[in-house]
């Protein structure tokens, strides 16, 4: 017994096209976690020679949150410095853009 043919297929969604992002923008500020991770990387590979890429990560996760309050504050405060450096870039970047885009207009 031959089989039914098989019902047409819906049309593909056409993809939108993302604005490529551009290359002189401000990088985005590190967490506090990142920080931490940043600097406790190595000395988690020291200690576990061979330990594989994600177990590195899954290591520094529950060293994260192993600490105290006390012991996250100085990543903390790196993350406020470093969000505020953003920011304050972020300002700068968009007010060079608005200064460009009336020189257009003009």
């Amino acid at each position: 017994m031959p089989k039914d043919k098989a019902p047409p297929r819906k049309a593909a969604k056409e993809r939108v096209q993302r604005r490529k992002k551009d290359p002189n923008a401000p990088k985005r500020g590190l967490s506090a976690y990142m920080f931490f991770a940043n600097d406790n990387r190595d000395k988690v590979r020291e200690e576990n020679p061979g330990i594989s890429f994600g177990q590195v990560g899954k290591t520094l996760g529950e060293r994260w949150k192993a600490l105290s309050p006390s012991e996250r504050k100085p990543y903390d405060q790196k993350a406020a410095d470093d969000k505020k450096r953003y920011e304050d870039e972020k300002a700068k970047y968009k007010a060079e853009g608005d200064e460009e885009e009336e020189e257009e207009s003009s």
